[in-house]
């Protein structure tokens, strides 16, 4: 089975388990790490069995992959921000983006009616923005956390605005599953990886030595707090507020012409 998850330290820290042997499972697993983007993109030509996914991307895919109810990243307090060397009306003006299938993306589209998007790997955002490339850049993963030791500010809080518009968590990456795959299969896959989250949540400190590999050389208590950001009690099992974070998303998209709604099939235990 191959299994992809992005380089940020909140996927290695759940994936841990599972990975370095600690969980067994029945399957034999080949591990593929890239960004979300990139994972978005192998998935639409079914390069992956199981991957890390962005919930904008899920609307695209969900004829090929359905929504596993463990591993999701969700905001709670955070989420993806616009960031700029100095404080602007972002209305028209040209906006680094982490891809165009991820869940910032479809955020910011639905935030903002007009702006020029640049597309580039989540990593390079910051820095096209402080070269000037850009005039403002859409920042996730620890860049969230980050942001002003680069000396930039805050133009906008897509978690505020999301929270504002609906009082609900922030879904923005999920784990999804192949449908093609053995029914058995699936829930052996979920069971193994809700073990795994659990099994980090219980191990914090060494699931952290594995998830410091993925850190970009970043602080060990900034990457140890934004992994327990992502990797929390959303990420085991999905709750019924994420799945209505998910349906209100996916409305918001169709109202706003972006794609239909997609229907929304989730693998729960």
């Amino acid at each position: 089975m191959i299994i992809a998850h992005t380089p940020d330290a909140d996927d290695a820290f759940m994936f841990y388990g599972m990975l370095s042997g600690k969980i067994t499972a029945d399957f034999e697993i080949k591990h593929i790490v890239e960004d979300i983007e990139t994972l978005n993109r192998k998935a639409f030509r079914g390069e992956i069995d199981v991957t890390a996914l962005s919930a904008h991307a899920y609307a695209f895919l969900h004829p090929q992959y359905r929504i596993l109810s463990a591993g999701a990243s969700v905001g709670d307090g955070y989420g993806p921000v616009v960031v700029a060397r100095m404080e602007m009306d972002i209305e028209g003006k040209k906006i680094a983006v982490p891809g165009k299938y991820t869940t910032a993306n479809l955020l910011l589209k639905l935030a903002v009616d007009d702006f020029q998007p640049v597309e580039l790997r989540f990593d390079e955002v910051i820095h096209a923005v402080k070269r000037g490339e850009v005039d403002a850049g859409l920042v996730i993963h620890e860049a969230q956390i980050t942001y002003p030791q680069h000396g930039l500010v805050k133009i906008l809080d897509l978690w505020e605005w999301w929270h504002e518009k609906t009082g609900l968590p922030l879904p923005l990456g999920i784990n999804a599953i192949k449908r093609d795959i053995p029914a058995g299969t699936q829930r052996e896959f979920l069971d193994a990886l809700r073990e795994s989250v659990q099994y980090a949540l219980e191990n914090v400190e060494e699931a952290m030595q594995h998830a410091m590999k993925y850190s970009r050389d970043a602080d060990k208590e900034l990457v140890k707090r934004f992994a327990l950001m992502y990797v929390n009690k959303y990420t085991y099992e999905m709750p019924e507020g994420v799945v209505k974070a998910l349906e209100m998303l996916f409305r918001m998209a169709e109202r706003k012409g972006l794609f239909e709604r997609p229907p929304l099939d989730i693998l729960f235990p």
